[in-house]
């Protein structure tokens, strides 16, 4: 909705909007989201963009709100990854936000990832966890540091890093990460990663995971189907 509000007023500021549900709101098929009222030129100019966002962003929220949904009642929260689409990773993370979820990193610049590649190609989690301290502490930036995993040991090396911040489980089965969270025992936070679906993730968010993240919520989501349609007045 405010993505739609933001489009026709940048094709034409005498577009006025009028909403008829609130952002983030259930719908069902026949609703009326909104009725624009203005130029008939410029409404048309406007209405694929205008579609094209809503129906992509209401896909991800919804998506995102089913996952939400399926681990209520416990204390893990869904986030996304860097997975979006070119140029609109704004949006398509702000639609988590609406469906519930919670945003991961935005880029680079806001958190280190210490992943797989990273690891290996550094010779291992002491060494690239050191450089990158070395890093951090030579160009004066104070970034949060997440170091991927990918079995057990690897998690009992991350966890006598020193000045780490979050542990991810990747590709860990529900039972391998409750014993992970165990070892852990909260002394950095945990994500869980790796193909977790719908249908598996409550027995992930079970194990006392912190996060889960989901790359399905961007990379492959179905946009909703939606129509506006013309009423001459």
């Amino acid at each position: 909705m405010e993505i739609a509000k933001a489009v026709f007023a940048k094709v034409d500021a005498n577009l006025r909007m009028e909403n008829h549900i609130q952002e983030g709101a259930q719908i069902k098929y026949g609703d009326i989201a909104f009725h624009v009222y203005g130029s008939a030129i410029s409404i048309l100019t406007a209405e694929r963009l205008v579609l094209n966002c809503m129906q992509r962003m209401s896909g991800i929220a919804t998506k995102t709100n089913e996952y939400v949904k399926a681990i209520e009642g416990t204390n893990a929260k869904v986030i996304d990854t860097r997975k979006t689409t070119p140029n609109i990773r704004f949006l398509e993370k702000y639609a988590v936000t609406v469906g519930g979820g919670s945003n991961h990193r935005f880029g680079l610049y806001d958190m280190i990832m210490l992943k797989d590649n990273h690891i290996d190609f550094c010779g291992g989690i002491t060494k690239a966890v050191n450089k990158v301290k070395e890093y951090l502490k030579a160009n004066n930036l104070d970034l949060r540091i997440e170091v991927e995993t990918r079995n057990l040991d690897n998690v009992k090396e991350a966890l006598a890093c020193d000045g780490i911040h979050r542990i991810m489980l990747d590709n860990f089965t529900p039972d391998k990460v409750k014993e992970a969270v165990d070892i852990i025992h909260k002394k950095y936070e945990t994500e869980a990663s790796g193909g977790i679906t719908l249908e598996t993730i409550r027995s992930y968010a079970e194990t006392g995971v912190d996060f889960i993240s989901v790359g399905a919520l961007t990379h492959s989501v179905k946009s909703l189907d939606l129509s506006l349609k013309a009423e001459i007045g």
